[in-house]
């Protein structure tokens, strides 16, 4: 009927310097550790840390759903010019199963009426292989990286052409099976060339950014430029943490913590909207032994207990990435809790004179609240088989963000209707 998704076994695909076309090769790679790191690094430049080898190493143990990562770095003359990011993902039968049971309804075909008969009896096999340019947990631009030498339309043609040939290799067109090239800021160009490949663009959940004003040294300086409405609400959504102890945890206090820290970021994981792939349970304390001046967690404390934690990169561009948050629902209500943490990422950024503070994707209303703005994200994708064509629509569909009212709180900008 449909087939299982199978690991693709053939040493000869890790050989070094492939040929990709008459001028450049490839070497691929199934492991961050064989990545040759002083070829990776002459393309990263350690500028971004979602790319980095150490980092990559620990997303190899994620878990809830197995992620198996490739690495390619392409070479003009033996020369490294590129490196390309992937994570093929294989869904089980009840993870999409759920997206089907909400999304499909309206779609009346015989092929898709087999396919949820298949979905209700396979509940626990590989049903769906996804094929991502990028990183499946963070939000961003982190699947490829070309140096100046590359133009852009030419890094395109040559990410193409190494899909094709990596996509191959993995057998995707013998499973139910998409290519998602995920998270890009502005259209990929030249958009001729994604359409001629039959790739469909779309707008996933946008990031909320926060730019930081000239001129704010505290957290009070910046809820100053807010409206008395929203002025006040802050205040009182600080006030509402009395009884709470914040403090910035050491890597051997996480790893002291590291289970309830866990525990609490699987009550976000469990309300997400898509249960895709789980962190390693050792993930924050293997963060904070390599990034310990650059990754921070902060922990909130209620009679000796941890209610909350928030976790962040300062990135070299000058950007706070708000990372992972856990949250007991329990005292969310009580503390204000969730926007205490948004609040307090922006406290964080001003104390080290950061620029702006990515709070990533999710509750984009409530965010907007804390006074940041919506910056929208475009994603491509391209089914490899007839059953992956018809789930394409439903899937976009459930990817695409929910209606929502942007909120302002600034003063200076006119007062929300």
């Amino acid at each position: 009927m449909f087939a299982f998704c199978k690991p693709v076994s053939s040493k000869k695909r890790f050989l070094p310097f492939r040929v990709l076309n008459d001028e450049f090769s490839f070497s691929l790679y199934e492991k961050a550790a064989a990545i040759p790191l002083a070829d990776w690094d002459a393309i990263t430049k350690k500028n971004s840390i979602f790319l980095e080898r150490d980092y990559l190493k620990i997303l190899e143990n994620c878990e809830h759903t197995k992620l198996t990562p490739r690495y390619a770095i392409i070479y003009f003359k033996n020369q490294p010019c590129g490196i390309i990011y992937f994570q093929i993902v294989d869904f089980k039968a009840e993870v999409f199963g759920d997206l089907l049971d909400k999304q499909v309804e309206t779609i009346k075909s015989t092929r898709l009426n087999l396919f949820e008969k298949y979905v209700d009896s396979n509940k626990d096999g590989i049903l769906l292989r996804l094929f991502t340019c990028g990183n499946n947990l963070v939000s961003g631009e982190y699947g490829y990286l070309f140096d100046d030498k590359v133009g852009p339309e030419q890094a395109h043609a040559l990410l193409l052409n190494l899909i094709d040939v990596v996509s191959k290799e993995e057998k995707l067109a013998r499973t139910i099976s998409a290519i998602l090239l995920k998270d890009f800021h502005t259209p990929l160009e030249p958009k001729a060339l994604f359409k001629e490949e039959k790739y469909s663009d779309f707008f996933v959940e946008p990031n909320l950014i926060v730019d930081i004003p000239r001129g704010v040294e505290t957290i009070e300086d910046y809820i100053s430029l807010f409206s008395k409405k929203y002025r006040n609400r802050a205040r009182s959504i600080f006030k509402n943490l009395e009884g709470v102890e914040i403090k910035h945890l050491s890597l051997a206090e996480i790893q002291f913590h590291e289970a309830d820290l866990y525990k609490l970021y699987e009550s976000i994981f469990d309300k997400a909207k898509f249960k895709l792939i789980k962190l390693p349970k050792n993930y924050f304390s293997s963060v904070k032994s390599i990034y310990e001046k650059n990754f921070n967690v902060k922990a909130f404390f209620f009679e000796n207990k941890i209610i909350a934690f928030a976790s962040c990169f300062k990135m070299p561009d000058g950007t706070l990435e708000a990372h992972y948050i856990g949250l007991d629902y329990e005292f969310n209500g009580q503390f204000n809790l969730y926007q205490n943490v948004l609040y307090g990422m922006i406290d964080e950024a001003i104390k080290n004179k950061l620029s702006k503070v990515n709070l990533g994707r999710t509750a984009a209303e409530i965010k907007t609240t804390v006074g940041a703005k919506p910056v929208d994200l475009i994603c491509y994708i391209k089914p490899q088989n007839t059953i992956s064509k018809l789930i394409q629509k439903p899937f976009i569909s459930f990817l695409q963000p929910a209606e929502w009212i942007p909120r302002n709180p600034f003063k200076d900008e006119g007062v929300e209707k």
